[in-house]
């Protein structure tokens, strides 16, 4: 039975870890995207959004039954700790259906998790790959992206770990301050292939 490779790939928020992605699929990998799987444990597991909900306020869940993703990111990333509580109750569910997206895929495959350290994932990853970027670049690409202020964005970036760490917890780094991030990937993914 051939053994397919689990890669993951992580990164601070607003390094490029999303386009990183993109190269990875475009080169035969299968991409599970972490978020994707955030949002349909929301909508599909009632136990993860009523914990949650326990936890940062049953305010976060509208009238309709949905989360409410404003005030749970507000709540969420307002401190180191709170990103780790919500991290806490969320991944474990994100991390199942994972596991089970995961049987059905025979192909290697890229994990694309932001949070791939505070989840324990690392830990089942035959490499795991970090997208890193300049703080000021990270800034401009997050209040593009996601429509938040400058202090907002700060906000998030100071929640989550540091580039050190990722440098020091990871088999390789694709820098995304300049140009040629294609070809970095390819490099790196060469050298996976390889091992």
């Amino acid at each position: 039975m051939k053994k397919f490779k689990l890669i993951g790939l992580t990164g601070q928020s607003g390094a490029g870890k999303s386009t990183v992605a993109k190269y990875f699929e475009k080169n035969g990998f299968a991409v599970i995207n972490a978020d994707r799987l955030v949002s349909k444990v929301y909508d599909e597991n009632k136990s993860c959004l009523l914990a949650v909900a326990a936890r940062f306020g049953s305010d976060i869940i509208n009238p309709d039954g949905s989360l409410n993703r404003q005030i749970l990111a507000e709540r969420a990333f307002s401190t180191k700790e709170n990103t780790r509580a919500l991290g806490e109750l969320v991944h474990p569910f994100v991390i199942s259906q994972m596991l089970r997206e995961l049987k059905n895929i025979n192909a290697d495959a890229v994990f694309d998790a932001p949070q791939l350290f505070e989840s324990g994932t690392d830990v089942i990853c035959d490499a795991v790959v970090s997208v890193v970027a300049d703080e000021e670049i990270r800034l401009k690409r997050i209040i593009t992206r996601d429509g938040l202020t400058a202090e907002q964005a700060r906000q998030r970036m100071n929640a989550q770990l540091s580039e050190e760490f990722f440098r020091e917890n990871s088999d390789y780094i694709i820098e995304n301050s300049s140009g040629g991030l294609e070809q970095k990937v390819s490099s790196v993914i060469d050298q996976i292939k390889s091992r």
